[in-house]
C-alpha cells in the first residue's frame, strides 16, 4: 500500500496502466476477423475492474493517512478537481457515458434494468452528498471551529479536546469517503452485469477516454 505522499507517483503509473488497457479495449472493438470477439470482450473485463480496484485500495490506504488532502487531491489536475464529488467523479456521471457510447444498443430488458441501476446509485448519490453536508457542517460548529480559532496561533497542538474534535471529523470524513468510492465501484459493475460482453467493452473504453481527455486537458490547461 502507498501513503499519501507517494500516492501522486502511483497514481501516475496507474494512469499509464490506464492507457495501455484502453488500447487494448479498443483494438478489440476493431473489425478484425479471426477472433471470437465475444471471448475476448469477456476476458477483459475483469482485468479492467480489478485495475479500479487497484486504485480504490491504494487510495483507501492514502485517505486513511490523511482524509483532508484527498477531498482536494493534489494529484489531480485543477480541471479533474472540479469534476469531483467528495473524492471523485460523481456515480450519475457514467449514465450519459454509456448513452453516448452505446447509442440505442440496449436490449428493452437491459433498459429496465439499467434503470433500476440509475435510479439506486442516485438514491444513494444523494445520501452520501447529504452525509458529507453535515460532516461539513460541523467544521463551523462546537467544538472544532471555536477551538481551532483558539489555538491557531499556538504551537502547542497537544491539547486534547483539539486532538479528540479533529480525530472525531477525521473519522466522520474517511466513513463518508469511503461510501463514496464504493458507491463508484458498485454503480461500473452493477453497469457492467447489465451488458453483453462487446457492450461492456465499449462503455469501459468510453469511461477510460473520459478520464484520460479530462486529465490530459487538465495537465495540459494547469502547464
Amino acid at each position: 500500500m502507498v501513503q499519501m505522499a507517494n500516492f501522486s507517483s502511483f497514481y501516475q503509473g496507474w494512469l499509464s496502466r490506464q492507457e495501455d488497457l484502453l488500447r487494448q479495449l479498443e483494438a478489440l472493438l476493431s473489425p478484425v476477423d479471426g477472433f471470437d470477439r465475444k471471448r475476448e470482450c469477456g476476458d477483459i473485463i475483469p482485468r479492467v475492474i480489478e485495475h479500479y480496484r487497484e486504485f480504490y485500495r491504494e487510495k483507501a490506504a492514502a485517505v486513511e493517512e490523511d482524509v483532508f488532502v484527498s477531498i482536494s487531491p493534489p494529484w489531480m489536475s485543477s480541471f479533474e478537481r472540479s469534476l469531483l464529488w467528495i473524492t471523485g467523479f460523481r456515480p450519475s456521471i457514467l449514465f450519459p457515458i454509456m448513452d453516448g457510447a452505446l447509442a440505442e444498443e440496449l436490449s428493452p430488458g437491459q433498459m429496465q434494468r439499467m434503470e433500476e441501476v440509475k435510479t439506486e446509485s442516485r438514491r444513494r448519490e444523494r445520501e452520501i452528498t447529504q452525509d458529507m453536508a453535515r460532516v461539513q457542517e460541523t467544521v463551523a460548529e462546537q467544538p472544532v471551529y471555536s477551538l481551532v480559532k483558539r489555538f491557531r496561533n499556538s504551537v502547542d497542538y497537544s491539547v486534547p479536546e483539539m486532538h479528540a474534535a479533529i480525530d472525531e471529523l477525521k473519522a466522520a470524513m474517511r466513513a463518508v469517503v469511503g461510501n463514496a468510492d464504493a458507491l463508484q465501484g458498485w454503480t461500473v459493475a452493477e453497469m457492467v452485469e447489465v451488458l453483453d460482453p462487446v457492450q461492456g467493452v465499449r462503455f469501459l473504453a468510453a469511461v477510460a477516454r473520459f478520464q484520460l481527455r479530462a486529465r490530459n486537458w487538465g495537465v495540459e490547461r494547469d502547464g
